[in-house]
């Protein structure tokens, strides 16, 4: 053994020990952050639509409806969506425009097919009583225990607009002595489309408390207009029904206008005035496009007994809207076939444009902005896929009924590389 002393400590040495001590411990944190980068998930891909595709107006001066001076209305095209309201949104009575929602409650319970019949519906003796009421719409000459198809009881409903049909259908429906279970029905189904400024009172409409705005009733139009058996229904001028005899319309002078009118239903009493829901149609680039407006609290000078001047006051009004909107009902391309309508970002600084398949027209009156929304295919987008993948589509408007087109990946969209991997934050 020696005893040569330990060199001295010097801050060289010092420094060279510690490098030694942990330049292992750095290099193994190194290699667990680079681990932790690689293998820790991806954020997932999301589609940014691009500023000239997320809205469109068509070209021309914008529509000047011919509204009323007095009153509320609103008009839509089906899948376009809004084309104008006017008046003050305040609930106001509907008079016979509720039967709508009584159609409408009915067929969602008892569905019927275009031409199907439906089951057979007793008369009770409360409807033969109130065939006889005065100062009410009603089907007269009804006897105790006499049968009606659904189909015809709905026609009874509509068309002359009787109110004890009305009410024994919701008698039937909920198999009770009186109307109110099928009232709360009503109002169930005003909350569940979205008609907030909605309360049904009765079945027909008489009550004047059962009172809506011209833009709820849209929502209503647009749902119970889904129904083949209705729409055959509201758009008949007349109805042969056996036991009973010839039933007219009491919008016919709207459906035999030549402007393609096939419904909705009229209303009249004196508190309301006159009221319309009304559809028409007009064909464009070779498709029916479906028109649903709504105006209510139309009051004529009095004297108006019932509401009887202010039903005609109401068609002439509405009749106005009706050919305004269906003069300029027109399309416009909104985006064509190729354009980059939006990306696909991976999260990590990659873009991946994403362009339309087909063509996309727009269809509304000039001057009308349309908004377009991405719908993505599945739950998910890709993470990686060839060019040309399809990965949703675009739509132009609202509702279901809202032209569309597929749009696919215009380059392929690949997983972020390593590097990106290694040096991402987020």
């Amino acid at each position: 053994m020696t005893n040569t002393p330990a060199p001295s400590d010097t801050p060289a040495r010092t420094v060279a020990r510690k490098v030694k001590i942990w330049s292992p411990i750095a290099v193994l944190l190194g290699l667990v952050l680079l681990t932790v980068q690689l293998v820790r998930p991806l954020p997932e891909p999301t589609f940014t639509l691009a500023e000239n595709a997320s809205s469109f107006t068509l070209p021309g001066d914008k529509l000047s409806i011919p509204w009323p001076e007095k009153g509320q209305g609103a008009v839509t095209v089906v899948g376009s969506g809004s084309i104008g309201t006017f008046g003050a949104e305040k609930p106001v009575p509907t008079a016979s425009v509720a039967k709508i929602m009584t159609a409408y409650v009915i067929l969602r319970e008892h569905p019927l097919k275009k031409d199907e019949k439906g089951p057979r519906i007793a008369v009770d003796a409360q409807a033969v009583s109130e065939g006889s009421s005065e100062n009410e719409s009603r089907i007269e000459g009804l006897e105790l225990g006499q049968t009606f198809t659904q189909q015809d009881m709905l026609k009874m409903l509509m068309i002359p607009s009787g109110n004890n049909i009305g009410r024994l259908l919701a008698r039937w429906d909920t198999g009770s002595k009186d109307e109110a279970a099928f009232v709360r029905k009503m109002n169930d189904a005003a909350k569940a489309l979205g008609m907030r400024n909605t309360t049904y009172t009765d079945p027909s409409g008489l009550d004047s408390k059962t009172v809506s705005t011209a833009a709820d009733q849209l929502k209503l139009a647009e749902a119970v207009m889904k129904f083949d058996a209705f729409r055959a229904i509201v758009a008949m001028p007349n109805a042969d029904i056996p036991g009973v005899g010839r039933i007219n319309n009491n919008n016919d002078r709207l459906l035999v206008a030549g402007l393609s009118v096939r419904g909705i239903k009229t209303g009249s009493n004196t508190p309301a005035g006159g009221t319309l829901s009304w559809a028409a149609y007009k064909t464009v680039d070779g498709k029916d496009r479906l028109i649903l407006g709504t105006m209510m609290d139309q009051h004529a000078p009095p004297p108006d007994p019932n509401g009887a001047n202010s039903l005609l006051l109401v068609q002439d009004n509405s009749k106005k809207v009706i050919e305004a909107v269906r003069e300029a009902l027109t399309s416009a391309p909104a985006v064509t076939k190729g354009q980059v309508v939006g990306h696909v970002d991976d999260g990590l600084g990659g873009r991946t444009p994403v362009i339309a398949t087909q063509d996309l027209k727009a269809v509304g009156v000039p001057g009308q902005k349309l908004t377009l929304t991405f719908h993505r295919t599945g739950t998910s987008l890709p993470r990686t896929a060839r060019a040309g993948t399809v990965i949703g589509d675009l739509t132009i408007g609202t509702g279901p009924n809202a032209p569309r087109v597929p749009v696919a990946l215009q380059s392929e969209l690949t997983e972020p590389s390593v590097p990106e991997k290694l040096t991402r934050l987020g």
